[in-house]
């Protein structure tokens, strides 16, 4: 049978055990239950919450979770998915300590990870993205140009320097992710790293480096002597 969150003694709830105990006393159930507020008509919060951590076998995959996944769950509507992402979105962002880019400089691959890792280290597909600079460094604009299979992307240098001409960016920053956390350059990366260093100079439009982010940590082309 059913119990619902109501039917609970008042000490015993999730809200009430957290304003009474902190949330570190809480449960990964009754966390995610707090998060969805209301279970269905057959399930309560925390017996929905049980349904969804069964799903992923444990709770650090929740961070692997994307809309359409969530939804397909039964009892997880938009409203919770949405309310579930949002919360490990946020997660995300309190855990870096680069949460905007807007006013840095960048003048080494550690400001560019620290930013990345968390968007990039634990995608399963390949993502590659460019930071568009002005002359003081500055970011521009970041983009998402291309997002390829499990362990291939790849990106035609007209698309890189088409958006830096009509940002009037003066450097580019390059960067993908390796989803198999193996960070040692294939040849499409040398490849295409050669070619955008070869147009960039030709356009007076700088390849700062090229990063290869893992999912803690990173290649630089630069670092590396490869640019």
């Amino acid at each position: 049978m059913t119990v619902k969150i109501k039917e609970i003694p008042i000490l015993d709830r999730p809200c009430e055990r957290l304003i009474n105990e902190g949330s570190e006393a809480l449960s990964n159930e009754e966390l995610l239950a707090i998060i969805f507020k209301t279970g269905t008509k057959n399930m309560s919060a925390k017996e929905l919450a049980l349904k969804v951590l069964k799903e992923v076998n444990t709770v650090s995959n929740l961070n692997e979770l994307n809309y359409n996944y969530l939804t397909n769950i039964k009892g997880i509507g938009m409203m919770k998915a949405c309310a579930l992402l949002a919360t490990i979105e946020l997660g995300k962002r309190i855990n870096s300590k680069i949460t905007n880019l807007n006013n840095i400089s960048f003048t080494n691959a550690d400001i560019v990870f620290e930013y990345f890792k968390n968007k990039l280290g634990d995608k399963k597909q390949e993502y590659f993205y460019c930071i568009y600079l002005d002359n003081a460094k500055k970011i521009i604009k970041e983009k998402l140009l291309f997002i390829g299979t499990i362990n291939y992307s790849i990106v035609h240098p007209r698309e890189v320097f088409k958006e830096a001409y009509m940002l009037s960016a003066s450097a580019i920053i390059c960067l993908h992710n390796h989803p198999s956390n193996n960070l040692k350059p294939s040849r499409d990366d040398i490849e295409i790293t050669k070619r955008l260093i070869e147009i960039g100079n030709i356009l007076d439009i700088k390849v700062l480096d090229h990063l290869i982010i893992g999912h803690n940590t990173y290649f630089s082309f630069l670092e590396n002597n490869l640019i």
